[in-house]
């Protein structure tokens, strides 16, 4: 999670993609809660920079329009490794190591792009048969919790994978969720003047080699695990963000402090 909810001190990528164009792009014909409440956008797979420009595009739109609905774009990446704003980048090497004098670890060794990004914690993995969420919800309406928001992402993780006959939980002190002692799912956020950016991702299906390049999460020795390895069944990513988008905008509500004020053009109180 980034430290500071009023700015991360880094500028924000200009888009090329028109934003209006993603407009509630369901996958769903019958969305369960209001959609003025939350539009939810299935993008499909897109490149991360490209996903990256659209969420700094729909921050910078909503600290100027507070009446904007909050967003949640569902999608895949092409293969991609991603770093929190952090000093230590020994995540980066599965061996550990630290990067030599006047070298960064990572850009070399690595099989896949690597952005640095303003979110919080270590090293990750982003790749096909990944479902990435970006929520991009004006946490003003929320009580300016983060820590409510970062739960609220694992319970509605939870309860997805309920969904599945998988039991995922929590572990104390590691943000994320777990099959039991496999991580099934990680999350890190961003905060730019209390709007949230990048999300979670859960590991549905195919192939999770590339995390062997990484120290994952920066956990040492952790066994990462996908919806597919846990119970031997076969997913697509389509279908499994068909089921949280109807989760997200269920629970929506859970983390206003009032739905009715935070509804599209109500005034913050």
């Amino acid at each position: 999670m980034n430290a500071d909810p009023g700015s991360d001190g880094l500028p924000a990528v200009k888009s090329e993609i028109d934003p209006e164009s993603f407009r509630d792009r369901s996958l769903n014909e019958d969305a369960a809660a209001p959609r003025s409440y939350l539009n939810v956008n299935w993008l499909g797979r897109i490149e991360f920079a490209q996903a990256l420009a659209l969420q700094d595009e729909m921050v910078a739109r909503k600290r100027e329009d507070h009446s904007m609905p909050d967003e949640l774009f569902l999608l895949e990446h092409e293969p991609v490794y991603t770093i929190g704003r952090t000093p230590d980048r020994s995540s980066l090497s599965a061996a550990g190591s630290r990067p030599s004098r006047g070298g960064e670890l990572g850009r070399t060794h690595l099989p896949h792009p690597l952005f640095s990004i303003n979110r919080g914690g270590q090293a990750t993995y982003h790749g096909p048969g990944q479902l990435m969420g970006y929520p991009i919800i004006d946490l003003r309406r929320c009580g300016q919790d983060l820590h409510k928001y970062l739960r609220w992402l694992e319970q509605l993780l939870i309860d997805l994978l309920a969904d599945f006959d998988i039991a995922g939980q929590r572990r104390e002190s590691l943000t994320g969720v777990w099959a039991e002692n496999r991580k099934i799912a990680s999350i890190g956020v961003g905060v730019r003047h209390w709007i949230t950016m990048h999300g979670f991702a859960l590991n549905v299906c195919g192939d999770l080699s590339p995390f062997d390049h990484i120290v994952p999460c920066g956990i040492k020795d952790v066994a990462i695990t996908s919806m597919e390895k846990e119970t031997n069944k076969s997913f697509t990513v389509a279908e499994v963000a068909r089921t949280i988008e109807t989760l997200a905008r269920q629970r929506i509500s859970d983390l206003r402090i009032d739905v009715t004020l935070s509804a599209v053009g109500a005034p913050y109180l």
